[in-house]
């Protein structure tokens, strides 16, 4: 599995998939999730709420992923991941982890290729961006070293699409410190 750093807006990356720093509501926010919201266009908004109809009543659990539909997106599909909030005293790196490598498994669920995943939790959630890369890089290197489930490994490429420049540089070394 390929990784790249990029610096850049996710919602116009030319990949398969995604993926969103969601809150639990699947509503739509600030940030990332805010941006994803607006580009995918109202019809992700409607998606979200059937989905919080139905099996997600109450709402998407930290660590957890689903997709819907990318609409108005380049990416075919949007994966939703809810980050957890060292604010709210979720601290724990395997719950970060979790968002990595649950995206990753709906991801090659849905045949995706290439994905594309923010700094989970690094905003507003108040993660610092360097525990973010290292956690991120790895748990999407130890996702690319499993045996694949059920015939060959879809996903071929991940970026770490960041906004910022300085993001972007923290993840890059991250990415050389881990081998990469």
């Amino acid at each position: 599995m390929q990784i790249d750093i990029v610096q850049g807006d996710i919602t116009g990356r030319p990949v398969d998939a995604i993926v969103n720093a969601a809150n639990s509501s699947l509503l739509g926010g600030g940030g990332v999730d805010g941006a994803i919201h607006r580009a995918a266009g109202p019809e992700l908004l409607e998606a979200c709420r059937g989905l919080r109809a139905g099996e997600l009543q109450h709402g998407l659990a930290v660590g957890a992923a689903v997709a819907t539909p990318g609409f108005r997106l380049p990416a075919k599909w949007v994966i939703h991941t809810v980050g957890p909030n060292r604010h709210a005293g979720q601290t724990n790196p395997a719950l970060l982890a979790s968002c990595f490598t649950q995206s990753l498994r709906i991801a090659e669920g849905l045949g995706a290729r290439s994905v594309a995943f923010p700094a989970v939790s690094a905003g507003v959630y108040g993660w610092d961006a360097r525990t973010v890369a290292q956690v991120g890089i790895e748990a999407v290197r130890a996702y690319a070293g499993r045996p694949p489930m059920g015939g060959e490994q879809k996903v071929e490429l991940v970026e770490f699409v960041l906004f910022s420049e300085e993001t972007a540089e923290i993840f890059r070394q991250a990415l050389q410190e881990t081998g990469g």
